[in-house]
């Protein structure tokens, strides 16, 4: 009996000083890691939509989107959807008559951010990516990549 408390003793020692939760944590995962640039807010791509096909690169998930630029700000429907992510800002940079642009969208009601990379050419998409999902006990990443074209004016159909 004396061994069981002296067992208690320890276990409840080791979680109030938090010793415990830092073994069961996992190392955090960064984002997507944009290519350094002079990125700017320019409104480049506003008034197109692209419809967009791609997978997660570890599970092959298949992943289908509809993103939106409009008035310098940028939604992915499946995110809005998802975790109600809203509108947020987008930069761009031009590479030789190619758009490059990024994006960071962060849920505001859990622990997802997603960062977008892409590049349009004409009326084609390619875009990279991650889904990250913090919570103190793991962390999770999808990493995404997305091809697409441009959808004719009025077919998008994202509010806001």
């Amino acid at each position: 009996m004396p061994q069981i408390l002296q067992a208690a003793t320890i276990a409840l020692a080791t979680l109030g000083t938090g010793a415990a939760t830092m073994s069961v944590m996992n190392r955090d995962i960064p984002d997507f890691q944009v290519p350094d640039g002079a990125w700017s807010a320019t409104g480049a791509l506003d008034g197109r939509s692209f419809e967009v096909l791609g997978k997660d690169t570890e599970s092959g998930a298949v992943l289908e989107d509809l993103l939106v630029f409009r008035d310098g700000r940028f939604q992915s429907v499946d995110c809005q959807n998802y975790c109600d992510f809203g509108w947020s800002d987008y930069k761009t940079k031009e590479i030789d008559g190619v758009i490059h642009f990024t994006v960071t969208t962060i849920c505001p009601d859990a622990p997802h951010t997603v960062v977008f990379y892409g590049r349009v050419d004409g009326d084609s998409i390619t875009v990279d990516g991650t889904w990250t999902t913090r919570r103190w006990y793991w962390t999770n990443q999808i990493v995404l990549t997305a091809t697409g074209e441009l959808v004719p004016a009025g077919g998008e159909s994202a509010e806001g």
